[in-house]
C-alpha cells in the first residue's frame, strides 16, 4: 500500500502543487494544502487506489482550500506591487505571472477554483461542477463572475488574451 502511494506522491506532487499554489496565491499556502490533502488521501488509499486518486486528491485540495477560507474569513488584500530593483530584466512572462497572480487574489476561493478547473486544468463544466460538488449552473455562475472580475480589475490580462490569440 505504502509503495503505490509513495510512487503516486512522487509522481503527481509537481502538478498537484502548481495546481494548489493558483488556489491559495502563496507558496507556503499551497505547500500546507498539498500536504494536508495527501495526507487525507492515505487514510483512504486502499478504498481509492482503484479508482482516480488524482482526482480524489484535487478534490479534497479544493474542498480543504474553501473550508480554511471559511474558517478564516479574513478579507483578502493585495500585496503591493513588487519594488522594481536596479539591473533586474522583467521579462513579459514575469509580469503576466505576477499580474495573473494580483489579479486571482481578488476572486473568492470558490471562483478561484473554477477558474483553475476551467481554464487551467482545461475541465469540462461538468467535471467542474462533480469535483467542487455543485451544479452546472452553479460553475457557470461563478466562471461569468470570476471572469468579469478579471476584466475589471486586470484588463492588461483580456489584451495579452487577445494578442496571445493572433500570434
Amino acid at each position: 500500500m505504502t509503495e503505490t502511494f509513495h510512487e503516486f506522491v512522487v509522481h503527481r506532487s509537481p502538478a498537484l502543487s502548481r495546481t494548489a499554489y493558483l488556489l491559495t496565491g502563496d507558496h507556503q499556502l499551497a505547500e500546507d494544502l498539498v500536504q494536508t490533502a495527501l495526507a487525507r488521501t492515505y487514510r483512504h488509499w486502499r478504498r481509492i487506489r482503484d479508482g482516480d486518486a488524482e482526482a480524489y486528491v484535487r478534490r479534497v485540495m479544493y474542498h480543504q482550500q474553501v473550508s480554511w477560507w471559511r474558517r478564516r474569513r479574513l478579507a483578502e488584500r493585495l500585496e503591493a506591487e513588487p519594488t522594481e530593483q536596479a539591473g533586474a530584466d522583467h521579462s513579459d512572462t514575469t509580469a503576466l505571472r505576477l499580474t495573473l497572480t494580483a489579479a486571482l487574489r481578488h476572486l473568492t476561493p470558490r471562483q478561484r477554483a473554477v477558474i483553475v478547473l476551467r481554464y487551467y486544468e482545461d475541465r469540462t463544466e461538468a467535471q467542474v461542477a462533480e469535483m467542487l460538488g455543485c451544479s452546472i449552473g452553479t460553475v457557470k455562475r461563478h466562471a461569468h463572475d470570476a471572469i468579469r472580475r478579471l476584466r475589471t480589475v486586470a484588463p492588461e490580462l483580456v489584451d495579452t488574451a487577445a494578442e496571445r490569440s493572433t500570434r
